[in-house]
C-alpha cells in the first residue's frame, strides 16, 4: 500500500465533521500532530471540551475516518483542556469560573431546570469542574432535583457561603437559604440583588463550567445576567408546540441583543412512546425545536422525550444522568453537553481582539 502523506492525513480529518463541534478537527484547531511511518499514523487531538468517557469514540471514529483514507494502523491520543471564553464586552470572566453558560427559557413548564441539572452532571461526568446556580428566585428547584435539599450551607467568615455539592457539582440557590415551604415575596430590585449575592458571595472552587438555571421569561433576571454578569453562551430550551417555540425564539433574540452567543437549542418533549405498548406519539407537535434551529441559524444540541422516568428521577434528587447512566435517556443528555461545550470551545478566547487585525501599509 502506498505510503501516507502528513497532507493526505489532514485532508482526511479535514473531511470529517466532529458532532459537538460542528467542523471538523483541523477547522476547529484540535489537532495538535500528526506522525506518518509508512501506513501507521499517530494523531494527537486536544479539545477544548472534556471527552473523559467521549476519548474512545472519538478515537475509534478518527481511525475508521483515516483507515478509508489508506492507513492501515491508527493510534489516536485524544487530551482535552477547558480555557475561558469571550463574554460581553464591559465585563470580564470570573477570576474562578471559566464559563458561565445560561440555561434559558422564555416560557415555563418546558423542562428547563430538569435539562440544566442534566446537562450539569453529564459535563461533571465528562471530567470537568462543574456549578450549577439556582436563579429562579421565586421557584427553585435545584436543590430537591440535585440531592441537597435540606441541607444548609457553611459561611466560613460570615460573608462568603460555602456551596453545595450534589453528585459531584457544586450547586448554590435561594432554596436552601429560605424555609421550603416559605414563599419568596420579593420586588424586582431585590430579585437581582439576590442573585448577584448568590453568585458573587459563593465560593465557588476552580470550575471549568458554571451553569445557570435561569427563571422563565425575558424580565429584571435576564437583563441583570446580561449587564452584570459574564457570560459566554446560552443554551436555549424549548418543547415542539408552536407558542413554546415562539417564545424560545423570543429568548434567542433576548440573548442577540445583549451580545451573548446562542449555543444552540434543546427540545423536551419531543417524543412520547407508551410505556405499555411501545406507540410512539409527537403530543407536543413534531420537529418544533429542529424548525426553531434551522430558522435562528444555531444548532439543534438535542432532542429529549416525554418519559414519565425523568420526572420520577429529578423528583427523587437523582437526574437521569445519575439514575440511569447507561440508559437511552442518559445518553441524549451527554450528547447534548457535549454539543454545548464543544460549540462554546469554538468561541473567541477571552482577551482575544474583537475586532480583525487591520494592517496599513505605507506604500
Amino acid at each position: 500500500m502506498a505510503e501516507l502523506s502528513q497532507g493526505a492525513v489532514e485532508k482526511a480529518l479535514s473531511g470529517w465533521t466532529e458532532p459537538h463541534l460542528g467542523t471538523d478537527l483541523v477547522s476547529a484547531g484540535a489537532v495538535q500532530d500528526i506522525q506518518v511511518d509508512g501506513a501507521r499514523v499517530t494523531v494527537r487531538l486536544m479539545l477544548g471540551f472534556p471527552v473523559e468517557h467521549y476519548r474512545e469514540d472519538l478515537a475509534a471514529a478518527v481511525s475508521e475516518c483515516l483507515h478509508a483514507a489508506g492507513a492501515e494502523s491508527v493510534t489516536v491520543e485524544a487530551s482535552w483542556a477547558v480555557t475561558p471564553r469571550q463574554v460581553q464586552a464591559a465585563l470580564q470572566p470570573m477570576e474562578s469560573v471559566k464559563n458561565i453558560v445560561a440555561v434559558a427559557s422564555a416560557k415555563g413548564g418546558v423542562g428547563k431546570s430538569t435539562t440544566a441539572a442534566n446537562l450539569a452532571l453529564a459535563l461533571a461526568q465528562e471530567g470537568a469542574r462543574v456549578g450549577l446556580l439556582d436563579a429562579d428566585i421565586y421557584g427553585p428547584s435545584q436543590p430537591r432535583m440535585m440531592g441537597v435539599e435540606g441541607q444548609t450551607p457553611q459561611s466560613p467568615d460570615n460573608k462568603s457561603i460555602l456551596p453545595l455539592v450534589g453528585h459531584g457539582v457544586e450547586v448554590m440557590s435561594i432554596g436552601v437559604l429560605v424555609k421550603q415551604e416559605e414563599a419568596v415575596v420579593w420586588r424586582g430590585p431585590m430579585v437581582t440583588q439576590a442573585l448577584t449575592q448568590l453568585l458573587n458571595d459563593t465560593r465557588w472552587g476552580e470550575l471549568d463550567y458554571l451553569l445557570i438555571d435561569l427563571p422563565p421569561g425575558t424580565g429584571d433576571i435576564q437583563l441583570t445576567l446580561a449587564q452584570r454578569v459574564p457570560v459566554a453562551g446560552a443554551v436555549i430550551v424549548t418543547t415542539p408546540q408552536d407558542i413554546a417555540t415562539l417564545d424560545a425564539r423570543r429568548g434567542i433574540r433576548m440573548f442577540q441583543k445583549v451580545k451573548v452567543p446562542v449555543l444552540g437549542v434543546v427540545e423536551n418533549m419531543a417524543l412520547h412512546v407508551c410505556s405499555n405498548c411501545g406507540h410512539e406519539e409527537h403530543i407536543f407537535g413534531a420537529h418544533g425545536g429542529e424548525r426553531l434551529a434551522e430558522a435562528e441559524g444555531v444548532p439543534l444540541l438535542g432532542s429529549l422525550p416525554l418519559d414519565i422516568g425523568i420526572r420520577e428521577q429529578t423528583d427523587a434528587g437523582q437526574p437521569t444522568v445519575i439514575a440511569e447512566p447507561d440508559g437511552r435517556v442518559a445518553a441524549l443528555y451527554r450528547e447534548a453537553a457535549l454539543a454545548t461545550a464543544g460549540r462554546l470551545s469554538r468561541q473567541a478566547g477571552a482577551g482575544e481582539s474583537r475586532f480583525p487585525d487591520i494592517q496599513v501599509d505605507d506604500d
